[in-house]
């Protein structure tokens, strides 16, 4: 059931609430705190306090508004990570838009999608992606261009757009709206098991609990320093930190992006004392000094405690979430130990099952289905836009969201992550799905088959490889068929979705219904 679907006389933890009304209450409550500091790679650091954050977007929110954007227009924030990143998305959701934040890795065709899926009105970007937007994008009204390419020089020449600093007006004007925790919030666009990426909504509500609920699991107070190099694109970065910080009135410490080698300056010099990382973060930390007095208290990870990462000296928490779920569903204890390599146990605010493919409950040790039942539009989100049927199939009979996700039940309640649904890869901490990749290989000439699978990777967790079959004939010349493979997945695709290996056979290893046997050809990578 829906928080739109509830029985009446119920009122919900965020009644009355919406974003813009967080964001007003802590630039009150904590005015002059640091809410938000910029620390690019080649310039100082730029702290925004909630107050100044606050009125900027005000300015903002009025200048969109001057702009023809009205309550219910998707926006494009394509944007690396950055100020004008949060900016953009808070003053779109202040005025009653949809922020729609996509992967700054995507393709032009994943672009064009997006933007005519969404049915975007307009897009803030920056000079790096601005031809890609205007080229591909076509049915936007205007687009708006940011002076740098993540605190990098400010690009020489003018940029396809106009000037992201052109769009702001007098505070004053900011718009006011009647507070709906229900309205539409904001989209990001996920890998599915379709070929098409899903566009997942989120309500004011689910922006709001995702700052709460993951605050909560976290134990995030307004004395802790949130350090954010993650993309802001994704849910993770956006809820897990920025939200999170937001709630309890904390600081958020944001990089353009991860980097090794300025990781513990950065940390060290503005006191951070929480990060929400991933594995290949870790690793590529592992080859750096650590500090012997930094003020890291806690850390959150895929998993509970790593024994490879005990030298960093910090309590690692794991978890499981989805861009779905907007916050952890399965997370670690912060105050007890937990079992190393879990993922956590089954957080209070949603409901865990665990199940074999007939339906019956999975027992300790077993490996199963996971599904989670929450609430659409609170705990869950809203819905796939523009897509009923995937909504309404990602649910099973008793309501409970199909993850996709295979996990193994272990003792204590503690849960493991067991294998990924058959045809999902994770590269580098971004889904990836091998139908996506396989629809492309396939309408190359010269293919007559085509299957990918994940291989493990010693940085990226895994990346992707497509074993083919060559059409008759075509077999004597398979430099060719590579290199045309490589230039159609390169131009169809983000990078990180790019093949890592081709591998020519002569057959592929099948399983009923003629289905290529996959784990099959994960055995041939072992």
């Amino acid at each position: 059931m829906s928080i739109s679907q509830a029985a009446p006389g119920i009122v919900g933890p965020f009644a009355g609430l919406d974003v813009p009304w967080l964001l007003r209450m802590r630039a009150e409550s904590r005015r002059d705190h640091p809410f938000l500091i910029w620390a690019p790679f080649e310039a100082p650091a730029r702290s925004w306090s909630y107050g100044e954050f606050h009125e900027r977007v005000g300015a903002l929110a009025a200048g969109l508004v001057k702009r023809g954007i009205k309550p219910g227009d998707y926006v494009l924030v394509h944007l690396d990570n950055c100020i004008e990143a949060m900016l953009a998305w808070f003053a779109c959701v202040e005025l009653g838009a949809i922020a729609v934040t996509t992967n700054t890795r995507s393709a032009a065709a994943e672009m064009k999608y997006f933007a005519g899926h969404c049915g975007a009105v307009a897009a803030i970007t920056q000079p790096a992606y601005a031809e890609l937007i205007s080229a591909h994008c076509r049915d936007l009204r205007w687009i708006a261009v940011i002076s740098h390419d993540a605190g990098a020089v400010p690009a020489q020449g003018a940029a396809r757009g106009d000037s992201f600093e052109s769009l702001f007006a007098d505070s004053a004007d900011r718009p006011r709206r009647a507070t709906d925790p229900l309205a539409p919030c904001s989209v990001q666009y996920t890998s599915g098991t379709t070929s098409r990426p899903k566009a997942v909504l989120w309500t004011h509500a689910n922006a709001l609990w995702g700052g709460k609920i993951n605050a909560a699991h976290e134990d995030l107070h307004q004395g802790d320093v949130h350090q954010t190099y993650l993309p802001l694109f994704h849910t993770n970065a956006l809820a897990y930190s920025m939200l999170a910080s937001l709630w309890v009135g904390a600081t958020c410490v944001i990089q353009p992006r991860f980097s090794a080698s300025r990781f513990w300056n950065v940390a060290l010099e503005h006191g951070c004392t929480w990060t929400s990382t991933i594995p290949f973060c870790l690793k590529a930390l592992l080859e750096h000094e650590i500090p012997k007095h930094h003020k890291f208290r806690l850390w959150g990870t895929a998993v509970n405690d790593p024994p490879p990462f005990a030298a960093f000296g910090v309590k690692t928490i794991g978890w499981w979430g989805m861009t779905e779920t907007i916050t952890h569903g399965i997370v670690g204890e912060v105050d007890q130990p937990n079992t190393p390599m879990s993922i956590g146990r089954a957080a209070p605010e949603y409901e865990i099952r665990i199940t074999d493919d007939d339906g019956s409950p999975a027992q300790v040790g077993d490996t199963g289905n996971l599904l989670i039942k929450g609430i659409p539009g609170l705990s869950l989100f809203s819905e796939y836009l523009h897509n009923d049927k995937a909504t309404r199939e990602s649910f099973d009979e008793h309501g409970y969201f199909i993850t996709g996700d295979r996990v193994t039940l272990l003792e204590g309640g503690f849960i493991k992550f067991g294998d990924r649904a058959k045809d999902m890869l994770k590269v580098g901490g971004e889904n990836v799905a091998a139908s996506e990749i396989e629809q492309v290989v396939a309408l190359v000439p010269g293919v007559r088959e085509a299957a990918v699978v994940a291989k493990k990777h010693p940085m990226l967790d895994e990346v992707p490889v497509v074993f083919i079959i060559p059409l008759e004939g075509v077999a004597a010349a398979p430099a060719e068929l590579q290199h045309n493979v490589m230039a159609a997945c390169r131009n169809a695709l983000a990078d990180f979705k790019v093949p890592r290996e081709i591998i020519f056979v002569d057959e592929m290893p099948r399983s009923t219904l003629e289905k290529v046997a996959k784990a099959e050809l994960r055995k041939l990578l072992e």
